[in-house]
């Protein structure tokens, strides 16, 4: 199992608001705006990505309520929660969608009727899931300080 570049990107996109922002909030206090407001732009240069996905990425990450956007000329976005409360299987349960792991229906698999496979991948799907539950996106910026340093000699 892969997961959509999506999803790789709106990890990617939490991980460098964590690691940017002050580090009280990477310790789990507040949610104020930092001074400096992140734009698409530094996410597109730091990760050599194409505007047109990390726009639709942070869009979906609004929505969702882990960030906050700002319009406007000093317009951007930051996190909206601080890192301890996003969960991974919640971020990678919407961002991926919640599909079954197997079609079996579409086309139809003639050994439906006799097939063990999608229980099988299915609760394989949960575990996962429940796996991911134990870690947040603090836990993603455990090494805080080396991210920053990635972060600014990328872009």
């Amino acid at each position: 199992m892969q997961l959509k570049k999506y999803t790789d990107y709106g990890l990617r996109i939490l991980m460098y608001l964590g690691a940017k922002e002050s580090s009280n909030k990477a310790a789990g206090e507040g949610s104020t705006a930092p001074e400096r407001l992140t734009t698409i732009k530094d996410i597109c240069e730091t990760f050599s990505l194409s505007s047109n996905h990390v726009n639709k990425v942070v869009h979906h990450l609004g929505r969702l309520q882990l960030i906050e956007t700002r319009r406007g000329k000093n317009g951007g976005f930051f996190l909206a929660k601080a890192p301890n409360e996003i969960r991974l299987d919640y971020v990678i349960r919407q961002l991926e969608g919640d599909e079954p792991w197997i079609e079996c229906h579409n086309p139809y698999c003639v050994a439906l009727p006799a097939c063990e496979l999608n229980g099988i991948v299915a609760r394989g799907k949960e575990l996962f899931y429940d796996y991911l539950r134990e870690f947040t996106l603090a836990d993603l910026l455990k090494k805080r300080g080396q991210l920053l340093q990635i972060f600014s000699t990328a872009s």
